[in-house]
C-alpha cells in the first residue's frame, strides 16, 4: 500500500451499519466497501437490493433484520454477528427520519402538534438512532481490546435549530451531546481506543424531506429556495458527499479524534446571511 492507502484503509473492517435501506448509508456502505471493509446492514425493510448491489461490486456484505428500536432484537443480531465475524469494528448509527405529523405548517401550529408522532421522532432519532445501538456494539468494543469506532448522525439542527421540524430538532440536538458525553464516558472509564464522533449533514434531498424542499411539479418550495439561498456552494448535498468524512472518522487518519460533530453542509453553518 501507498502511505495514503495505508493511513485510510479499512482492509478486513467489520462496519454495522442501522439504517441501512436507506439512501445515505447505501452511498456511505459502499464507499467504505471500496476502502477494504465488510459491510453489515440492517433495517426493518428488505435489503435484498442493496446488499446486491454492493457483492456486485465486489463487497462482502451480509444483512439482518433488527429494529434499532428494539434492544432484545439488537442483541439477537450482535451475538450472530460475534459469532461470524468476531466482532464489530465500526458502527454507523443511520436509523432515523422525520414525520410530517411531527412538523409545523400554515395549517397546524405547534400548539396543535399531537405529542404521539413527537415521541415517536425522538425515540427514533436519538434512542434508535444512537443510546440503544451504541449500548449494544459499544460493549462489544470495549471487550474485544481491539480499536473502535462509533459515528453517530446529528444534522445541521443541532447547530442552528430550523424551523417547522420541533421533533427531529431537539432529537438530532441531542444526538449531537450524547455523541460528546459517550466519547468522554468510554475513554474515561473503558479504552480510549473506541471513539465517537457523529456527522451533521446539511440539507440533502431524501424521501423524507421531498415534501418540505420540492412542489409536486419538482420545482423548489419557497423553504428549498431559502436553503440554496444560504448555502454557499448553492445546491444540496448528495450521498458520496458524506463518503470521505466517514472513512476519515473510522480509519486510522483520525486516531487522535474523539467526541466531534463535524458538519457537512456546503457553508450554511458558517454562513450568517449578510
Amino acid at each position: 500500500m501507498s502511505y495514503v492507502e495505508e493511513l485510510f484503509s479499512l482492509q478486513g473492517k467489520v462496519v454495522f451499519c442501522t439504517g441501512g435501506a436507506g439512501i445515505l448509508m447505501s452511498a456511505i456502505s459502499e464507499g467504505l466497501g471500496k476502502a477494504g471493509a465488510k459491510i453489515i446492514l440492517t433495517d426493518i425493510v428488505p435489503l435484498e437490493e442493496r446488499l446486491e448491489a454492493l457483492k456486485k461490486k465486489g463487497i462482502e456484505a451480509k444483512g439482518y433484520y433488527m429494529d434499532a428500536m428494539d434492544r432484545k432484537s439488537i442483541e439477537e443480531v450482535a451475538k450472530k454477528v460475534k459469532e461470524e465475524f468476531r466482532g464489530v469494528d465500526v458502527l454507523l448509527n443511520a436509523a432515523g427520519g422525520n414525520m410530517k405529523e411531527a412538523t409545523t405548517s400554515p395549517e397546524v401550529s405547534f400548539f396543535d402538534l399531537p405529542l404521539e408522532p413527537l415521541q415517536k421522532v425522538v425515540m427514533l432519532n436519538l434512542f434508535g438512532g444512537a443510546i440503544i445501538p451504541s449500548q449494544v456494539f459499544a460493549r462489544l468494543m470495549v471487550e474485544s481490546g481491539r480499536e473502535g469506532n462509533i459515528i453517530n448522525f446529528s444534522s445541521m439542527n443541532a447547530f442552528r435549530p430550523l424551523t417547522r421540524v420541533v421533533g427531529y430538532s431537539a432529537a438530532k440536538a441531542a444526538v449531537r451531546n450524547f455523541t460528546q458525553w459517550l466519547a468522554v464516558y468510554i475513554a474515561q472509564n473503558y479504552t480510549p481506543k473506541v471513539r465517537v464522533n457523529a456527522l451533521a449533514p446539511g440539507f440533502f434531498a431524501t424521501n423524507q424531506n421531498q415534501y418540505l424542499l420540492y412542489k409536486e411539479d419538482g420545482s423548489l418550495t419557497p423553504r428549498g429556495e431559502s436553503i440554496i439561498n444560504h448555502t454557499p456552494v448553492g445546491r444540496f448535498g448528495v450521498p458520496d458527499d458524506l463518503i470521505s468524512t466517514v472513512l476519515w472518522l473510522v480509519s486510522p487518519a483520525s486516531q487522535f479524534i474523539t467526541g466531534v460533530v463535524v458538519p457537512i453542509d456546503g457553508g450554511f453553518n458558517a454562513y450568517s446571511g449578510v
